[in-house]
């Protein structure tokens, strides 16, 4: 496990934010919850953990900017840091009883993302990677796996929301993956999507329309753990582009092509 002053800072805050989500999770039944636009959900523990988080993070390093998923961009005195939090990725899952999801955090310096952490508060695993340090979950070290042939690889991908995305886009991408891949998963979670490639559970994952919180923690968990990491077009960074496509550096490369492919 990484034992750096700034693994110390996330992992803590993100271990005080999960301990609302996990008693909140156990009522599900009485959640509030709020709707704020097609197909997207916000619940009162979402809020709850936010702030936890934005209070813990602030604490710790006060001059850092923030991206946060429900309160937006927070300017910070330290321009060169910025930390992208999603508090409850896999939203849809917890409102619907579902055991996925998890908190992200990620730290961005100067325009690279260099720590990031992802916990899944039910199962109790906790995803760090920091640049130059490489991943681990809890304290197994990661790698990506070893799967050379498409035919092998088990793939995800995220859909859009309702009203957002290019839908008949993903049904072609989708098809064209099954047609030659050894299976394909709806996970929803695009944190611990990119959590799964990194751990070698997952050898594929691709997800189009995503906000930076949503990877900014994944991107540097696969990289750490000797993945490549892109846009779906495979020509520029995730962070800017708010796509992904990820894997070992064999199926990505394959992965990339067929997508380039259906979209001409």
């Amino acid at each position: 496990m990484i034992s750096s002053p700034l693994m110390t800072v996330m992992v803590d805050a993100v271990r005080k934010a999960s301990r609302g989500l996990r008693r909140d999770y156990g009522e599900i039944e009485n959640l509030q919850v709020s709707r704020k636009g097609p197909g997207d959900f916000v619940s009162a523990a979402d809020r709850k953990a936010e702030e936890v988080l934005r209070d813990a993070l602030t604490k710790a390093r006060p001059g850092y900017g923030m991206v946060l998923e429900e309160s937006g961009i927070v300017e910070g005195t330290d321009k060169s840091h910025v930390w992208h939090v999603d508090p409850l990725d896999g939203t849809s899952n917890f409102l619907h009883g579902i055991p996925h999801f998890a908190i992200s955090v990620g730290l961005e310096r100067e325009g690279q993302v260099v720590a990031g952490v992802i916990y899944d508060p039910v199962k109790d695993e906790l995803f760090v990677a920091e640049r130059g340090k490489g991943a681990y979950l809890n304290n197994r070290r990661l790698r990506v796996s070893g799967r050379v042939d498409m035919a092998d690889a088990l793939s995800a991908y995220g859909t859009p929301y309702l009203g957002r995305g290019n839908h008949p886009r993903l049904l072609r991408e989708v098809a064209a993956v099954m047609a030659v891949s050894g299976g394909t998963r709806r996970m929803g979670s695009a944190a611990l999507d990119l959590a799964y490639v990194a751990c070698g559970r997952l050898d594929l994952y691709w997800e189009r329309d995503l906000q930076t919180w949503d990877i900014a923690a994944g991107i540097i968990l696969v990289r750490e753990a000797g993945g490549f990491v892109t846009s779906a077009d495979g020509a520029s960074e995730p962070l800017a582009a708010k796509s992904v496509a990820c894997g070992n550096e064999g199926l990505h490369r394959e992965l990339v092509a067929i997508l380039r492919k259906v979209n001409g």
